[in-house]
């Protein structure tokens, strides 16, 4: 029988084929609940539950114990409108810690980024030793500030670049703090539009608005006595922001269409990419909740400050690929230094997805400055023309003087902190040897010519490099 690591527990026909094709697209290999009573024990390697629409709470149940052990560990996936909501986010559930709300219609970015944060959160072994990854000052600076905050309910304002890592320094801050065992809700405050943020936040009545056709928990009351993440906070609307303010000096709210005022016991910690002291001047933000959310101002410096993290970054989603299944890659030093010659305007997030896009095209193999796509490969190219003249050299051939060399003479200066020469070589090696294979439409013959080579030496640096692909047919 095929593996099945994902259960996923849906009534609603359109939306479990949703979910199952986006699971497939990730990686993972799901399988609804109902399907899996016939499938042997010893077949499951539970990774992760799903759980949505239930219309048989009893046929529900029967799915979710096919967890069996796993379910005291694996992360939930739960739609925001499950009607097991209230169940698995309650304070006193043993799940609450683990879930990761998703939203329909279903996107997969969304559902990217929503595993991605489910996994994170449980990296680092026992709870409360949850840390950044990086040995750089300015991550330790930030491991630091975490440990400093966590154990105190005092608001935290976490500021920085799109993709950066602020919800995971939310989630860290939680996981580090006496509300360890209680919920962690998020909330992006920037892609709920206005008009249904109130009742998302704060939740409502049956019959408050068109459409409510049942009363309906809000963020607040789903994340009471653990901590409340509001992401994108510059995004919210005045109005907003006015109800929000009162409910962070009042500490109570009511559902939207209801009478009944509720108590919170949430901590509060907010993010944004954007510049609130300019936004407050030019009237878009409140200087009043400003100063309420910015008791702990934590700053995520971009990954351009702090680049001698690439090496133990890539290690670490490494890690995480493999514990879905999906190749390591190896990245040369030659590859390195040409990463490091990047802007990343992505951050830390845009590095872990080139690291997860490598593994799909390279499983297992060390990845060369050539092989990057040609935005991260810097001078990478003007160096690999430049080389053409050792390439000659060593091989015992007459130099070619490259034209490129004179348009940049800068390009061959040894980086600050040095290089390895074996691999810089043989990055500019395979570049010209790939060159050449492409000028010659895959011809070894004709390549070896170009490079001036024996044929038989050019094929052993094929089979060396694992080139054959290039061959033509």
């Amino acid at each position: 029988m095929s593996k099945v690591d994902f259960l996923v527990i849906e009534s609603n026909e359109a939306r479990a084929e949703s979910i199952l094709s986006a699971l497939h697209f990730l990686g993972y290999h799901p399988q609804r609940g109902e399907d899996c009573t016939a499938v042997e024990e010893s077949t499951h390697a539970w990774r992760a539950v799903y759980v949505g629409t239930v219309e048989d709470a009893a046929a529900a149940e029967r799915q979710f114990a096919l967890l069996g052990d796993a379910a005291s560990h694996v992360p939930v996936l739960l739609a925001s409108d499950s009607a097991w909501a209230s169940r698995l986010c309650a304070a006193s559930s043993p799940f609450a810690a683990r879930i990761g709300m998703v939203e329909f219609p279903l996107r997969y970015e969304q559902l990217a980024e929503v595993m991605r944060s489910l996994y994170a959160r449980l990296l680092g072994g026992r709870r409360g030793e949850l840390r950044f990854v990086g040995e750089s000052a300015p991550m330790r600076r930030v491991n630091a500030l975490i440990r400093q905050v966590a154990p105190f309910d005092s608001s935290v304002l976490v500021l920085g670049e799109s993709g950066t890592g602020k919800e995971m320094v939310a989630r860290t801050i939680h996981e580090c703090s006496p509300r360890r065992d209680k919920p962690f809700v998020a909330i992006n405050c920037g892609a709920i539009p206005a008009e249904l943020l109130e009742s998302e936040l704060f939740g409502h009545e049956k019959g408050a608005f068109t459409g409510a056709i049942s009363t309906r928990k809000g963020r607040f009351e789903m994340a009471e006595g653990g901590t409340l993440f509001l992401d994108e906070i510059g995004d919210m609307s005045l109005t907003m922001q006015v109800k929000l303010l009162r409910v962070l000096q009042e500490r109570m709210y009511e559902r939207v269409g209801g009478n009944k005022t509720q108590r919170c016991d949430v901590r509060i910690i907010a993010a944004t990419h954007r510049n609130l002291e300019q936004a407050i001047a030019e009237g878009k933000f409140r200087e009043d909740l400003f100063y309420r959310l910015s008791v702990f101002p934590l700053e995520m410096p971009a990954l351009r400050e702090h680049l001698d993290d690439l090496p133990v970054l890539i290690g670490e989603f490494n890690q995480r690929l493999a514990r879905r299944g999906l190749g390591s890659v190896r990245f040369s030093a030659g590859a390195v230094n040409a990463l490091h010659q990047y802007a990343w305007p992505g951050n830390v997030r845009e590095l872990c997805n080139l690291v997860e896009r490598l593994a799909i095209l390279y499983p297992h193999g060390e990845i060369r400055a050539s092989d990057l796509p040609e935005k991260y490969r810097g001078r990478q190219a003007v160096e690999e023309v430049q080389g053409s003249s050792l390439l000659a050299l060593m091989e015992g051939a007459p130099m070619i003087a490259p034209v490129a060399a004179a348009a940049a003479p800068d390009a061959t200066v040894l980086p600050e902190g040095g290089l390895d020469l074996k691999d810089h070589l043989a990055d500019i090696e395979v570049g010209l040897i790939r060159q050449a294979l492409d000028i010659t439409g895959g011809v070894v013959a004709h390549a070896a010519k170009l490079l001036h080579m024996q044929r038989t030496t050019l094929v052993e640096k094929l089979r060396k490099y694992g080139l054959q692909n290039s061959l033509a047919a």
